[in-house]
C-alpha cells in the first residue's frame, strides 16, 4: 500500500500556472500600468494602430507626433517579444502578426491644488491610464 501525498493548494495553483504558459500558441499580452497621460490623449495614438499589421503599426508609431506614441510603440515591442518566447521557433516576420485588441482605461488621479482668487484653491487633476495590448497571428497553423 502506498501512501498518498498531499499537496497543498497553492502549489498546485502554480502548477497549473506553468503548464498554462509552456502551452504553445495563442494571443499574446502586455500590459502598461500608471502610464501619466491622459486617457483620451492615449485613445487618439492608440486608435491608429488597432487591427494594423504589427510591423505598419510599428511605422506608424515611430512617425506620429505625440508623446503617447512612444510609450505605445514600447509595449507593442513588448508584445511582440512576449508572442515569440510564448511561441517558441516561430518568427513575427512569417507568422503576420496583428494587433488584434487595444484597450485604454483609466488609472489612478493624483489630486492637487492650484491657488486662486481670494483664498480659494483650484483641483487639478493629474490623469493616468492603463493601455492593454494583444497581438495574435493570422496564420494559426504555423
Amino acid at each position: 500500500m502506498e501512501a498518498t501525498t498531499k499537496i497543498k493548494k497553492s502549489v498546485l495553483i502554480a502548477q497549473r500556472k506553468t503548464e498554462k504558459k509552456a502551452q504553445q500558441g495563442g494571443a499574446s499580452v502586455a500590459k502598461l500600468q500608471n502610464c501619466p497621460t491622459s486617457p483620451r490623449k492615449m485613445r487618439l495614438v492608440v486608435d491608429l494602430i488597432r487591427g494594423e499589421n504589427v510591423f505598419a503599426a510599428l511605422n506608424i508609431l515611430k512617425f506620429t507626433n505625440k508623446e503617447a506614441a512612444i510609450r505605445v510603440e514600447k509595449l507593442l515591442v513588448s508584445a511582440i517579444t512576449n508572442w515569440e518566447a510564448k511561441n517558441e521557433g516561430k518568427k513575427a516576420e512569417d507568422a503576420g502578426l496583428f494587433v488584434k485588441e487595444v484597450s485604454v482605461g483609466g488609472g489612478r488621479q493624483l489630486k492637487r491644488l492650484r491657488p486662486a482668487p481670494q483664498g480659494r484653491g483650484y483641483r487639478i487633476r493629474k490623469r493616468s491610464n492603463h493601455v492593454t495590448l494583444i497581438v495574435d497571428s493570422k496564420n494559426e497553423n504555423n
